[in-house]
């Protein structure tokens, strides 16, 4: 069972072909790169470094990773004021951390096992998310709490799963 990955609303048009994994780890425009795979068919697990070994375990129960059911995991990314894609350096290892829980269970391409890497080697991933760009503008926003949920590092034993456009909380 194999696993491919990507970034931003490009991979999303990858992510609409199989199934998969969104992660999105402060507040930015997840729901649309998650829309833009669930319109093209794919269905759509969202995670983050929170929830990554529920997220795993959902994607592997449904048995996800085959030739027939493609598995593929994005890292969302972020969107600068004038609408163009910024990398949002907290979705990859965010992405890492999912991809990671997988590796034991499916083959990684490359560019997964770059981003299941990247998270197993980032020392102090608490501290990341809250001096990244996107955890200081929620600071700077008066959205802290944010910043200090997502840090909490595997706590979910539930997944948000796209239900016909909507979130839905999964086992």
């Amino acid at each position: 069972m194999t696993v491919s990955f990507g970034r931003g609303p490009v991979a999303a048009r990858v992510l609409a072909a199989a199934r998969g994994g969104v992660v999105d780890v402060l507040s930015s425009n997840g729901s649309t790169v998650a829309a833009r795979a669930a319109s093209g068919g794919a269905t759509v697990v969202a995670g983050s470094p929170r929830d990554h070994s529920a997220g795993a375990r959902r994607l592997r129960d449904r048995g996800d990773g085959t030739a027939d059911r493609p598995l593929a995991v994005t890292a969302s990314g972020e969107r600068r004021p004038d609408g163009s894609p910024r990398p949002a350096p907290e979705d990859l290892p965010g992405a890492g951390a999912l991809l990671s829980a997988l590796r034991g269970t499916h083959t990684l391409t490359p560019e997964a096992t770059a981003a299941a890497t990247l998270r197993d080697a980032t020392e102090d991933p608490v501290a990341a998310l809250h001096g990244c760009d996107s955890g200081r503008e929620l600071y700077e926003y008066g959205f802290p709490q944010d910043v200090a949920v997502a840090a909490g590092l595997d706590r979910s034993t539930t997944v948000p799963v796209l239900v016909e456009g909507a979130f839905q909380e999964a086992r």
